[in-house]
Parts: structure tokens; sequence; C-alpha cells
């Protein structure tokens, strides 16, 4: 029984690292460090910090993660788009969103090809793909190939890194700053 226990915790703790992305205080977040990369929307740090959340700045900036079953997004079956939440850029479709029953939002495709960059991610002694939004360089997830469809992935992303915005609505524009 004590065995059995035993194993079923280590397993859930598996199940949660394979979507979990690294803390502010990880090899991840010194040894991913988006400011050696170049993107199109360049802020400096202080500005990141003006505009986003402590959260999202934590997530999108330093490479962190929600805990899993608690982001806004994780369970919503609303319609629409999801933004990046540091730039606006489009990045996921709603149709695209499916319940992988890991408690971070997933999709199975992108809205479209250039929308993210992937980089290796090594921490935990894990191997792992990181998602990155291709137009500010903010940590969005990571991406792994137990998805659905002909493709086979899965977008495990943060909801603190994601606004979703109803395509219906006129202001359905790239924000400039929270």
């Amino acid at each position: 029984m004590k065995a059995t226990l035993i194993l079923i915790a280590l397993s859930a703790a598996v199940f949660v690292a394979g979507c979990n992305a690294a803390p502010t205080n990880s090899p991840a977040a010194s040894n991913n460090s988006t400011n050696t990369m170049k993107f199109p929307l360049q802020r400096t740090e202080a500005e990141w910090r003006k505009i986003l959340t402590p959260e999202q700045y934590h997530v999108l900036r330093e490479a962190g993660t929600e805990r899993p079953f608690t982001g806004k997004y994780w369970n919503t079956k609303e319609p629409g788009i999801y933004r990046c939440a540091a730039c606006g850029e489009i990045l996921f479709k709603s149709d695209d969103k499916f319940d992988s029953g890991c408690g971070w939002p997933s999709f199975s495709e992108i809205a479209a090809q250039g929308k993210v960059i992937e980089r290796t991610d090594t921490s935990y002694g894990m191997v792992r793909t990181e998602v990155l939004c291709a137009n500010c360089g903010s940590h969005l997830g990571h991406v792994f190939d137990d998805g659905p469809g002909p493709k086979g992935l899965r977008y495990c992303i943060n909801s603190a890194s994601i606004d979703l915005n109803d395509t219906n609505l006129p202001s359905f524009k790239t924000p400039e700053k929270k």
C-alpha cells in the first residue's frame, strides 16, 4: 500500500513537471535568457515591469509558471483569439484549444506560421521545447508531441502569458501597452 502511494505521488510529480515551465531562480531562467536574442518588439525590463502584472512579468519575462488548474484559461471554452499578454500578437485560436488534462490551456497548433519560436529547455534534468512569442520574445510555455490531430502537438501555455479576445469586438487591434 505504501509503495503504491509513493508510486502514485512520483507519477503525479512527473506529469506536472512535463507541462511546467521553469521558475525565476531555476537554471532555465538564466540559460534560456531572451536578452541575447533580438525580436521585432524591444523593451527594457523596466518597461516590461510597468506594463505587466507581477505574475505576467514572472511568467513572460522570467520563464516562470502558474500552478496547474489555477490559470484563467485552463478550462475556458469561450470563442476568440488568444494574444500574447505582453505585446498583443495573435498566437492561438480557440478552435485549436483542447482539454489535455494537464491543468494549463492546451492548443493543437499556432494561429499562423512564424508566431512562435521554439527552443530547447534543459532545466530540471529534462529536455523540453520552450515556446516564445516571436514578436517580443516572451515565454509562453512548452510544446509536446502528445497532442491530437494530424500534427500531434500540444502547446501547453500559461494563462498569464495570453489574453483571450472576442474576434467580433471593434477594438480587435494589437494593443500598444496595458
